[in-house]
């Protein structure tokens, strides 16, 4: 649904929500609605409950980012990772970026950490891993950058981190490759992940 602000798209999804569990009879445990923020999850939340009662507090509803982190403190050490995994934000991020330029002995003018850190974010978000950045890259300049990539994921890995960009791809990869471990994950969002364009972040590499 694409409306402007104000135009009553929350309304709209609630009674919706609130049709299917009260009406329809589905479980609000096969329910996901997804927010931009938090403050709005809680909102939509509250408003179906007002409308069907308490039991409208077991469905999800939550921004992506914290749908996945949910999915993967659960399951993600399918792919190597542990529970208690640290999330990066954009500062770290952009941080790390740059010690990377700098160890690689990259001129920090020509490489700037946060310029990097958008052409690795732009990379993920296509669905390339550091990997495939790699083999795609032409020319000494995206070669380069192509190292930092490298460099950058295998020290999130060390830390036992992931940035904001890895949070999406990797709920991606862990509902793709291990659909049995998508327990009560909603259907919906499992039938996302199945449709994601193939090499979709095979590995954080």
């Amino acid at each position: 649904m694409v409306a402007g602000a104000g135009s009553g798209k929350t309304r709209v999804l609630t009674r919706r929500i609130a049709h299917l569990i009260g009406e329809r009879g589905v479980s609000p445990f096969a329910i996901l609605a997804i927010t931009f923020t938090n403050k709005a999850a809680g909102e939509m939340k509250d408003r179906v409950a007002d409308l069907v009662g308490p039991v409208a507090h077991h469905m999800w509803v939550s921004t992506f980012h914290s749908a996945c982190v949910r999915i993967l403190r659960r399951d993600g050490d399918r792919l190597g990772f542990p529970s208690s995994f640290s999330i990066y934000d954009q500062g770290d991020a952009v941080r790390l970026t740059g010690y990377v330029v700098r160890d690689l002995g990259l001129d920090v003018k020509r490489f700037p950490a946060r310029a990097l850190h958008s052409v690795i974010s732009s990379a993920k978000n296509e669905g390339l891993s550091a990997k495939d950045y790699v083999e795609r890259s032409q020319g000494p300049y995206e070669k380069h950058i192509g190292d930092v990539f490298v460099e950058y994921q295998a020290r999130l890995r060390i830390a036992g981190a992931m940035d904001f960009d890895d949070l999406l791809g990797n709920a991606v990869l862990l509902l793709h490759e291990h659909p049995d471990g998508a327990r009560p994950v909603p259907a919906a969002l499992r039938a996302r992940a199945g449709r994601r364009v193939p090499g979709h972040q095979r590995r954080a590499k």
